[in-house]
């Protein structure tokens, strides 16, 4: 598909009574900015820099875009490295990275995802046109080549009112909403997440253009889709985001199993459904806690699949392999995937108060001691979202008792005993196999029980008897 641009005002345009806001580019910036324009060519800062900038948020980068061409570029700044196809040169300038785009039009879009081929321009309207929402469409610099070797002044130029969508605190596609997202239909999964990161809202047209083009999103790659939803869930309240997702029909290409939470009673809070229980425990968990809100989203992404009679039996065990599945077609890290769903499948932990010590011992033997804190944080927003204190007495007291292990000379794993495989085989002539693993893992159990026979002469008595036993 050939991109049409949409029609462009002149650069600088503003509605009258207002003032230009003022632009500070970092020294490093400017540095690089400079340079362009002491070449005769037409440097900017260019996107989400500027559009921070205007909300009064700390830029994360500051993107830049120039009519040089890549080769060019590599000549001005020595040590450069041409990154892309799309014309995208990485320069370090004063200790920091900074990446320089040349102008250019997209072209050809015939899968919703990447431009088939790309045209390099000479201005920078022209490259303001193919941007996704006018809040990104602005740039700040100077065009030396219309200056004829005089300084160039910088300023804002800002073709699509996005200044003013700043001010209202909107987001709106550049041109036409549908054709936009023809073009990347990531876009629409970009504008609910930076509804919910912004605090903003999206404009009625732009709103209806994602209703009506919400299943291009089959046509994206997971590892393109999880980094949106990453910083989604980064964002102060990712229920914006969440419900917004669901609501335009997004989730429910993302995932299935989660949109199937819509209107899926939960007696919890009366009038909600699960999926309001869902986005309510996403938000209470700590915004610092980037895996436990991945886990509360998908925690009870098992539910829908198990309903009976008013009941979900086992959805935390159908939940945990529901997520791993969803996780792997997002691509997610290993790692973070393996805790999630090994939250989701113990999210539904008991406690019972006249466990013994050795009770809770075992607990934290289940769970693992690093995922502790994260599936009591899990809890705790779960209980949130279920209209409840975070906490309680009987959590509270697990996770005093918990700690009390914790702190104490306990043993919780096989790492922890006196002896190891190594001293089965050299004192009493086991050889690698089943049986070492056995005796080990009996020796274990026993040493959860009582910590203290954990020492070497008692274990190796308590072996030898075993294999007795077996004889």
């Amino acid at each position: 598909m050939e991109i049409r641009p949409p029609a462009i005002a002149p650069p600088g345009i503003r509605r009258p009574g207002t003032r230009p806001p003022e632009i500070r580019p970092p020294d490093s910036v400017l540095a690089i900015l400079g340079r362009l324009w002491s070449a005769g060519h037409a440097g900017y800062v260019v996107g989400g820099s500027l559009r921070d900038v205007l909300m009064g948020r700390e830029p994360h980068d500051w993107d830049m875009a120039t009519d040089a061409r890549p080769d060019r570029l590599l000549e001005l700044f020595p040590g450069a490295v041409y990154e892309n196809r799309f014309g995208t040169v990485a320069i370090r300038e004063g200790g920091e990275l900074h990446e320089v785009t040349t102008f250019r039009t997209d072209h050809e879009y015939a899968d919703f995802r990447r431009p088939h081929r790309i045209e390099f321009g000479d201005r920078i309207e022209l490259d303001l046109a193919r941007r996704d929402f006018t809040i990104n469409a602005l740039a700040w610099g100077a065009d030396a080549t219309r200056h004829r070797g005089e300084p160039a002044a910088p300023g804002l130029v800002d073709p699509y009112g996005g200044t003013d969508d700043v001010e209202a605190r909107i987001i709106r596609a550049v041109g036409d909403p549908r054709a936009r997202f023809e073009e990347d239909a990531l876009r629409m999964v970009r504008a609910v997440r930076l509804a919910a990161t912004l605090g903003v809202e999206i404009e009625t047209g732009t709103l209806g253009a994602i209703e009506a083009r919400a299943k291009l999103v089959a046509h994206l790659s997971g590892e393109r889709l999880a980094a949106e939803l990453d910083k989604l869930l980064g964002a102060d309240r990712p229920s914006i985001g969440l419900r917004l997702m669901a609501s335009t029909g997004i989730l429910a290409v993302l995932s299935p199993e989660l949109a199937a939470q819509r209107g899926l009673p939960q007696n919890k809070i009366p009038g909600d459904d699960l999926w309001a229980h869902t986005v309510r425990t996403v938000d209470a968990v700590a915004i610092d806690r980037p895996v436990v809100r991945l886990a509360a989203l998908l925690h009870d992404i098992g539910k829908p699949a198990t309903m009976a009679d008013g009941h979900f039996l086992h959805h935390d065990a159908v939940g945990a392999e529901l997520a791993a599945k969803l996780l792997d077609r997002l691509r997610s890290p290993r790692p973070v995937a393996e805790r999630v769903v090994h939250l989701v499948r113990h999210h539904m932990f008991t406690y019972d108060p006249t466990w013994g010590d050795a009770g809770v011992r075992r607990f934290i033997r289940r769970i693992g001691r690093d995922a502790l804190e994260s599936l009591f944080a899990l809890r705790e927003a779960d209980n949130v979202g279920s209209g409840q204190a975070p906490g309680g007495n009987e959590l509270d007291e697990l996770r005093r008792r918990v700690r009390e292990q914790l702190e104490g000379d306990v043993v919780l794993e096989r790492s922890d005993l006196a002896i190891d495989g190594n001293d089965l085989i050299a004192e009493l002539g086991l050889a690698e196999g089943p049986t070492l693993g056995r005796v080990l893992g009996e020796l274990l159990e026993r040493a959860i029980a009582d910590p203290s026979i954990n020492d070497r002469p008692t274990l190796l008595l308590l072996a030898q008897a075993m294999l007795t036993e077996d004889r």
